[in-house]
């Protein structure tokens, strides 16, 4: 039986890990999350799944559950996931996404708490604004905003407390992911559920730009079974992995293939690209695909079993 530990397990991405982990009969996972932007509803009612409404900035909560629960696999999601809001609230953001997941790193290495694998989830937002497209894992990184700086810092703080103290730790770098559970209302969800939401509702979607920039958008399943993978592959190291589809779409035709699959037209207005935004990012995957487990949903059919699941 693998006991597992999800920090911002009620969110996004962690409710479709969780479901996928209670599956197998054999898995216990505990959840933490303060629900600033997960909902419990999110998580599924199983015995396997243990909820903790609370913060991982509590220093002294997060230490006692790790030594008295013993994980075997940690999977840190919990974050300030805003770029925006790292901007208005620099310190406070440092707080979630690095100093709190550094407090579990201590407490692992001072303990000798022996697990099996810690993932920490870093973002493509490292690489910045740089020019080199495909964005490779060796590549420069010229993180932004105080978000970014969090995530490279903290990625890096991950692999050296593994390298140094011999804890089994691995990093992925989500580029745009997309799917159910993905929280519209929230002012920290991704662009392609506020589309949807606003395709929905007939209300005016702000586009930030001209629609021009380009993303990587990967399927939420896809992002699940890499999460799974990097945490069970035992070659997959004290690394840092991209995790993302390896293709290139602009906003204006997600938009159009939104359109599509909805029928409906999206009644949009243009504003200014805001500070710290990207203009272009593709991610190279040739990494994470050698070790074997890599899915890839097809733009268009991650988008309509998404489309499916919303309305």
């Amino acid at each position: 039986m693998a006991k597992y530990l999800v920090t911002g397990g009620a969110g996004f991405i962690g409710s479709n890990l969780v479901e996928e982990l209670v599956k197998s009969k054999e898995n216990s996972v505990v959840v933490i999350d303060d629900l600033s932007m997960g909902l419990k509803s999110n998580l599924p009612d199983s015995k396997q799944v243990t909820f903790f409404q609370h913060t991982i900035t509590d220093f002294k909560f997060m230490k006692t559950l790790l030594l008295k629960e013993k994980f075997d696999y940690i999977v840190l999601l919990a974050a300030i996931a805003s770029v925006a809001d790292s901007v208005e609230r620099p310190f406070e953001t440092h707080l979630v996404n690095q100093e709190a997941n550094i407090n579990i790193l201590e407490t692992i290495r001072k303990n000798n708490l022996p697990i099996k694998k810690l993932y920490f989830a870093s973002s493509a937002a490292v690489y910045g604004d740089g020019l080199e497209l495909p964005k490779r894992e060796s590549g420069a990184v010229a993180p932004l905003t105080q978000y970014a700086v969090d995530k490279f810092a903290t990625e890096r703080e991950v692999i050296n407390f593994g390298r140094l103290y011999g804890i089994p730790t691995v990093c992925g770098r989500f580029f745009n992911v997309f799917g159910p559970k993905q929280n519209p209302a929230s002012p920290y969800s991704g662009v392609l559920s506020i589309i949807m939401d606003k395709l929905n509702s007939g209300d005016q979607f702000t586009l930030f730009g001209d629609g021009s920039q380009t993303r990587d958008f990967i399927y939420v399943k896809d992002v699940v079974n890499a999460i799974s993978g990097l945490l069970h592959t035992p070659e997959a190291l004290h690394d840092v992995y991209n995790i993302a589809n390896g293709k290139q779409t602009s906003l204006m035709q997600v938009i159009s293939m939104l359109e599509d699959a909805t029928g409906k037209k999206l009644n949009y207005e243009l504003g200014e690209p805001r500070q710290g935004d990207i203009k272009d990012s593709v991610a190279d995957v040739s990494k994470i695909e050698a070790l074997g487990f890599m899915t890839h949903t097809p733009l268009d059919e991650g988008l309509a079993s998404y489309v499916a699941s919303v309305q």
